[in-house]
């Protein structure tokens, strides 16, 4: 019999809560026209596209709804806001990013230094906080612009972006700043007009706050100058080529209200369940450590290392019981390497390999702990003895593996 599924990978993606495909329901039937259309009965589409942008710039605190780009995902985001920038400022050829962001922007920037671009990743330390006296000596009279994300996507580690921010606009006003908030939006309030009023570029993707996947946004601050990364017709204010995806992005709005509705349930329900999973299992398997334990993180997401075994081994036993995690970023999660955003933390050699990441939502429950407490720690228990680090009678290291 196939065991019930136990969903704890909502930082790879999420289940479309049921409020959202209703919402959506209309305009894949009646209201299916294109909103550029200029007559009578696109007209009604294009109001729910515009309602949807004043919603989702309310839901980051907005005022200006026409700040709000719509787009396919928070890597096409990423995209435009780097991308764009270079193109509308080519006088200036040095960014400055994190060692430890998404693949949608490491990706980016390393393609960037082999066109000849200075990038400069500022480090974190092993709790996986940024160097904030690294990052301000990194600040130069010819960067560009400065992409540190929001929250990271392996380890919840929340990055200080209203202080970042700020040092930037006060070292050059002319240096543009962006933040990947693809997992921060929904868990974490952003006010854009407030705490976040210097940054000028916010990414952000649906399918991480209970929308499908095929939608996203970006934030652009009225004035930042950043060029089309997509090219085409007038759609977006000329700002991305393309008809507008009107049934996702209605679904993206109604999600985006639904997160702010359960914002206090994330930080209280959401991370009463992490932190008991988290509390637990550290009694219950020995040799483990939590990564980012001593950083402020997301209230959702546990990243623990299992020291001397492997993460993949006890991602397929726990695949077996009906358990859906994940050993990092979802984008990567297929490779064997492991994870740039551990080894940038120093995570040990013992460790690095076997660190599994389960993040909640608010459909988990407390069963869905109870039943990774019951399996978990077994698991862990099995693969132990195929390694060649552990002394099973002892239920400790060999004395010559290597140290932790």
């Amino acid at each position: 019999m196939t065991p019930r599924t136990i969903y704890v990978d909502n930082n790879a993606t999420t289940a479309v809560a049921p409020e959202v495909v209703e919402a959506m329901q209309p305009f894949f039937k009646g209201e299916y026209f294109n909103p550029s259309s200029m007559y009578e009965r696109a007209r009604g589409t294009n109001d729910a596209l515009e309602q949807a942008r004043r919603t989702v710039a309310r839901s980051i605190g907005a005022s200006d709804p026409g700040q709000i780009l719509f787009t396919s995902c928070a890597t096409e985001s990423n995209n435009t806001a780097i991308l764009g920038a270079i193109r509308a400022n080519p006088g200036r050829r040095h960014i400055i990013t994190s060692s430890v962001e998404h693949p949608s922007v490491h990706e980016i920037a390393k393609d960037l230094e082999r066109q000849g671009f200075e990038i400069t990743y500022v480090p974190v330390d092993n709790q996986g906080r940024i160097d904030v006296r690294s990052f301000i000596r990194s600040l130069r009279a010819d960067t560009l612009l400065v992409s540190i994300m929001h929250a990271n996507n392996e380890t919840g580690v929340i990055f200080p972006i209203e202080q970042l921010s700020r040092l930037t606009k006060e070292t050059d006003p002319s240096i543009l700043f962006h933040t990947d908030a693809t997992q921060s939006v929904g868990k974490l309030e952003i006010q854009l007009d407030g705490r976040f009023k210097h940054v000028d570029l916010l990414s952000f993707s649906g399918h991480k706050v209970h929308a499908p996947k095929g939608v996203g946004a970006l934030f652009i601050r009225k004035g930042a100058r950043i060029r089309p990364f997509m090219l085409g017709g007038h759609q977006e204010n000329g700002r991305r080529g393309g008809t507008e995806n009107v049934p996702y992005i209605v679904g993206l709005a109604r999600a985006c209200e639904l997160a702010a509705d359960n914002l206090e349930a994330e930080v209280t329900t959401v991370q009463r369940l992490r932190d008991r999973l988290e509390k637990e299992l550290q009694v219950l398997i020995p040799h483990v450590q939590v990564n980012g334990d001593g950083a402020a993180r997301l209230p959702n997401t546990l990243n623990i290392s299992i020291h001397y075994i492997e993460g993949e081994g006890m991602l397929y036993q726990l695949d077996a019981h009906g358990i859906c995690a994940s050993s990092g970023s979802a984008c990567t999660s297929g490779s064997l390497e492991p994870s740039h955003v551990l080894r940038a933390m120093n995570v040990p050699f013992t460790a690095v390999h076997g660190s599994v990441r389960f993040s909640f939502s608010r459909y988990n429950t407390e069963a869905d702990v109870d039943k990774i407490l019951e399996v978990f720690p077994g698991i862990v228990e099995n693969l132990r003895k195929l390694s060649p680090y552990w002394d099973v009678k002892a239920a400790s290291p060999r004395p010559d593996a290597p140290k932790a």
